[in-house]
């Protein structure tokens, strides 16, 4: 670790993934001190991820501590596309970004935070990713003393924590109508619901991959999703945040089959449903899983104290049916001074990538079909 100082506060640059693994008790009391946290800032979600996508020598978190406690963090690593820049940990996997800040003393954490991301910026443009409004990046934003520039990024979509019959309720008539007719058929075919222990998570998360490639077979799948780092990522973070509180895996079985399961990721601010599979043969048996796992997760979310339940990114058709609150994230591109031009270069490189996307976009007459592809271009 590389050290300096602002004030009272110590800002410490780790470049040591054996450190960062370290961190992880003081990491989650910062994450539970921060109301913005999303369940993609906890370091069970970012240390399983750098140890299936990081490279070596790449690592840059910076650390704020006062008296030894940690008050604040940004967890990036350093990559070349060509551009030099610092990224956030998480990659295309993660739907939301943050820093961390401890609320108590974030007035003089936000400025120290700044101060250690100049400083390990040095010759590369920062480049913060899928910010959620409101979030506590906007300080640090705010506060930067070099380059910055804000962009539009990706369409998210939430729905307050109501009872479930209250969401139905801000539906259209006639689909509230077809809603509550799914859902008569749904219990009747008898589905039972079950969460998996932290012991059973590496064989439900085998099932739920399995179901999702069997679901989206043939409909443009995520080719992420199949691939082996992938599935070590995902089952070794839900692992981890079923024991801490943070996720839980959800199975739902028909005849003692399991036919649907769901991870979600949760925090004090939100319950996202990250990702889930499906037996396609329950389509045979007249079971909408989509209203299925909407019904359930309001509900926990509800009883949990949850205020948010968060399609997280994507802007499919079945979302839009429950008029959720369409939330934008934010992108953005900081740098020093000096390295402004790259900065204006790195920007206008998106904005033409952007262009050819949306023209990729008009150009596929389905959905499914382009949104594999765009998942290639923008994501990675």
């Amino acid at each position: 670790m590389s050290a300096g100082s602002t004030g009272a506060l110590s800002v410490t640059l780790c470049r040591d993934p054996r450190q960062f693994a370290a961190l992880e008790e003081p990491w989650n009391r910062l994450v539970r001190s921060c109301p913005t946290a999303t369940p993609f800032q906890s370091h069970a979600w970012l240390h399983s991820w750098w140890l299936s996508y990081g490279r070596d020598g790449r690592l840059r978190v910076v650390l704020v501590r006062r008296g030894g406690e940690l008050v604040g963090a940004a967890a990036l690593m350093l990559v070349h596309r060509p551009l030099p820049l610092l990224v956030p940990l998480g990659g295309g996997i993660t739907d939301y970004f943050d820093v961390l800040l401890d609320a108590e003393y974030a007035e003089q954490v936000v400025p120290a935070l700044a101060h250690g991301l100049h400083r390990a910026a040095r010759g590369a443009v920062i480049d913060l990713r899928e910010v959620r409004p409101g979030a506590a990046a906007e300080r640090l934003y705010g506060q930067w003393p070099g380059a910055r520039t804000r962009l539009a990024d990706s369409t998210c979509m939430e729905l307050p924590a109501l009872p479930f019959d209250e969401l139905v309720k801000r539906m259209p008539k006639a689909g509230a109508q077809r809603v509550r007719a799914k859902l008569r058929k749904t219990d009747a075919a008898g589905i039972e619901e079950r969460d998996v222990t932290e012991q059973e998570v590496p064989r439900a998360v085998r099932t739920l991959l399995r179901l999702h490639e069997k679901q989206w077979r043939g409909r443009g799948v995520t080719p992420e999703h199949l691939r082996p780092r992938f599935a070590e990522h995902l089952t070794r973070a839900t692992r981890r945040m079923v024991r801490c509180g943070e996720g839980r895996l959800t199975e739902f079985r028909l005849e003692g089959k399991v036919v649907a399961a769901n991870v979600t990721l949760l925090s004090a601010g939100l319950s996202g449903g990250y990702l889930y599979g499906a037996d396609p043969g329950l389509r045979d048996k007249k079971v909408d899983v989509a209203t299925l796992l909407l019904r359930h997760e309001a509900g926990r979310a509800l009883a949990e104290g949850r205020p948010v339940v968060s399609f997280l990114r994507g802007s499919e058709p079945y979302k839009n049916h429950w008029r959720p609150e369409v939330v934008v994230n934010q992108r953005f591109l900081l740098a020093t001074a000096p390295l402004a031009p790259l900065l204006r270069l790195h920007e206008s490189q998106l904005s033409g990538r952007e262009r050819a996307v949306e023209a990729l976009r008009e150009s596929l007459p389905a959905a499914r079909d382009w949104r594999a592809r765009l998942n290639e271009l923008r994501v990675r």
